[in-house]
């Protein structure tokens, strides 16, 4: 068995408190967050630039890095925003920001402030690494989605070469380990610009490629045929954790998981995912049943990313170029999420919450998960429940039912089932 490598950071994605709430309690090292309407996620809730000192102070507390991505094309007319939006990321803590636009590498430069590559920037080969590093001191590299596995290990090998010993230690690789893949590889696609006005390059594609498509024959009276995938230009998602360990091996430092668009119960479960899956392999490297142990840890926690929402699972290019299952279909998550009601009040001294059952009924028992912009994000089972006092083994709609939580909840706090 090889030397052990170095442990990569888990980066999660954080597309409101709820989510980074998530992301934190599952074990995120990082998070990656956007600020209203200056980043590739523009559908997302995102931040305001006032609230970049709260996410902060939140991301200290669990031991995270927080980082701002800034990665979309900017207009002129931007210039200055984006400016005081920097100096107020560098303010508020923020480790670092993810951009490709050279505008953006500039204004954080001169502020000191730390530059991380986007992906956006197709960097494929240790020269393209070399001549950023050596003109603009940039150390960190979100790589281009096409690099194969042995494309990551060769730009490894091929860096001190290019930089001398000294500056290739200190270049991070990361890479996309899980999430959403586009048929355009980076967002480069016009398709909904064109057919409703939002650009990818933006940040606000709506994706009408993931649509069902059927083909007409232009010439023959327009006769249509439904192709056998009708989501032809839907891309199946990403996931990296069958062959984690491969990743481990090519010298990546961070894996990235995609997903600022998605719910809460999506980020706790990938981040708790990957993050369960990286801590066995380097707390039990050694050990003489290691290889067995580690195949059963990763089949449990491929069974939690497939209880979420997904499109279906892809290698993406690590193996080479994804052309057999590149289309997938819809959510194939084996676990739906169902709204049950909301917190009516909360009880400190008893460490229990009143809930309204507003909609689907729960049991003792049940897996349930609480939402709201202050409590954040909490998944937990119910062990009990009284109805006016008197325990009780289901509650239905329209009765207040009162439950035992771990922590604070708040007044209109939403509760889901899971089923």
């Amino acid at each position: 068995m090889p030397a052990k490598p170095k442990k990569p950071e888990i980066m999660s994605p954080a597309g409101d408190f709820i989510c980074l709430s998530a992301a934190l309690k599952a074990g995120a090292d990082a998070v990656y967050f956007g600020l209203k309407g200056s980043n590739m996620r523009a559908g997302a809730k995102n931040f305001a630039v006032s609230e970049m000192k709260e996410l902060v102070r939140q991301c200290a507390a669990r031991g995270a890095k927080s980082y701002l991505t800034l990665n979309t094309i900017y207009f002129e007319r931007e210039s200055k925003e984006i400016a005081a939006q920097i100096r107020a990321a560098k303010r508020a803590g923020v480790s670092a920001v993810i951009a490709w636009d050279f505008s953006v590498i500039e204004k954080a430069r001169e502020i000191g402030m730390p530059v991380f590559l986007s992906t956006q920037a197709s960097v494929a080969n240790a020269s393209a690494i070399a001549a950023y590093a050596l003109n603009f001191g940039l150390r960190r590299f979100v790589l281009a989605r096409e690099c194969t596995l042995g494309d990551i290990a060769d730009i490894r090998k091929a860096l001190p070469k290019k930089l001398g010993k000294d500056i290739a230690k200190e270049i991070s690789i990361e890479v996309f380990a899980h999430g959403a893949m586009c048929v355009s590889v980076s967002g480069r696609c016009f398709l909904s610009q064109f057919s409703c006005g939002k650009s990818a390059n933006r940040g606000e594609c709506i994706q009408p490629c993931r649509r069902e498509f059927i083909v007409t024959d232009a010439v023959k009276g327009g006769i249509e045929y439904r192709v056998e995938n009708s989501r032809v230009f839907s891309p199946k998602d990403l996931c990296t954790l069958p062959f984690i360990e491969k990743l481990f091996d090519a010298g990546v430092d961070s894996l990235k998981i995609e997903g600022r668009n998605r719910n809460a119960e999506y980020v706790f479960n990938t981040t708790s995912a990957y993050r369960g899956v990286r801590d066995f392999y380097f707390g039990n490297f050694k050990n003489p049943n290691f290889e067995k142990e580690f195949e059963k840890v990763k089949a449990a926690a491929m069974e939690r990313l497939g209880a979420v929402f997904n499109r279906g699972f892809s290698d993406g290019f690590y193996m080479g170029k994804p052309i057999g299952d590149w289309t997938g279909g819809g959510n194939e998550a084996k676990v739906k999420k169902a709204i049950v009601g909301h917190v009516v009040n909360y009880f400190p001294k008893a460490e229990a919450a009143e809930i309204s059952i507003d909609a689907n009924a729960v049991s003792v028992g049940d897996e349930i998960q609480i939402e709201g912009d202050k409590t954040g994000f909490l998944s937990m089972k119910i062990e009990s429940m009284q109805v006016c006092g008197r325990p009780v083994e289901t509650a239905r709609k329209g009765e207040n039912v009162a439950i035992k939580v771990p922590q604070k909840l708040r007044k209109m706090d939403r509760i889901y089932i899971l089923k």
